[in-house]
């Protein structure tokens, strides 16, 4: 009899053994647990821990929450500018809803990737290459919005984020566009240095006319140049001179002349009596030297005499 009740309760071991491991599943932290009872989903969502399912009657099934990364495969897609590219992108998404994930759609992850190749396709070519270039933010925004209509609501998915991971060009592409930034780089350094001469034009006419009305300000500017010509240790030899100096001696050579000039032959006597004939000599006007010469050559027509 004790024989008996060993074995008796051995098999009663085994056997909740045998229904505890059936009974008992572990859900991590990033999983949700579906279970299925006889192929009916029940509602309640199985969280992170131990979890007691009936056996034989219910299945449990893993969702994992994780945010999931795929690429898409680079795609060959003709922008609305009949311009061939090779784009390739990258989109990150994560379950919302597992009973719908699981229910709904057979295999998500290539679902997602199958809509996200169409998507690319069909994004890109409503797009111009500038756009594509230049936008690519507005570019990344449409690829989501237009992946995420179709596997939201539908199949529990949430696309979190699409990005453009590469666009290829053709060479002749490349070797063009190189051309019309070059273009249009030197374009705009030709506008500045022409923007830059204007302005530099500008400041040196408030410049003439500030130092127009402060005659002292040409005597500054002088002696600033000289030191800065000093200052470079060379042989250069800068003798200032002023220009009131100049204008001091015109305007006493002009005195001397008004002085020395005989009465009623000022410039206003001569304007009353009109213009004055001159006697404009025929032949070439001869020095002192010149016609002591010509004397010479009449006496002796021209010629030494003889020895």
């Amino acid at each position: 009899m004790a024989a008996a009740a060993v074995i008796a309760l051995v098999i009663v071991v085994a056997l909740v053994v045998l229904v505890a491991s059936l009974s008992v599943r572990l859900v991590q932290q990033y999983q949700r647990g579906v279970v299925f009872r006889f192929g009916r989903v029940l509602e309640r969502i199985r969280q992170p821990g131990f979890q007691l399912i009936v056996p034989v009657a219910d299945r449990m099934v893993r969702v994992s929450m994780q945010t999931t990364v795929i690429g898409v495969p680079a795609q060959g897609v003709i922008t609305r500018d009949n311009v061939t590219l090779t784009v390739d992108a990258v989109v990150y998404y994560r379950v919302v809803d597992p009973v719908k994930a699981l229910v709904n759609v057979r295999d998500y992850p290539s679902a997602v990737l199958q809509v996200a190749q169409t998507a690319l396709r069909s994004v890109i070519g409503k797009a111009d290459l500038d756009t594509l270039l230049r936008d690519r933010d507005r570019i990344n925004a449409e690829l989501k919005s237009v992946i995420d209509a179709p596997t939201e609501k539908p199949w529990g998915l949430l696309i979190e984020r699409v990005e453009v991971k590469d666009v290829s060009l053709p060479e002749g592409m490349k070797r063009s566009m190189s051309r019309q930034a070059e273009a249009e780089r030197e374009r705009r350094a030709r506008v500045i240095a022409a923007d830059g001469e204007y302005q530099a034009s500008r400041r040196l006419a408030d410049a003439s006319r500030a130092m127009a009305n402060t005659p002292g300000a040409y005597q500054l500017r002088l002696l600033q140049t000289v030191v800065d010509v000093a200052a470079e240790k060379n042989s250069t030899l800068v003798m200032p001179f002023p220009v009131e100096l100049l204008r001091f001696f015109d305007r006493l050579a002009g005195g001397e002349g008004e002085r020395g000039r005989p009465a009623g032959q000022g410039p206003a006597e001569q304007a009353a009596r009109g213009p004055v004939e001159q006697a404009t000599p025929v032949g070439p006007t001869l020095g002192p030297v010149t016609e002591n010469v010509a004397a010479a050559a009449a006496d002796g027509d021209g010629r030494r005499p003889a020895r």
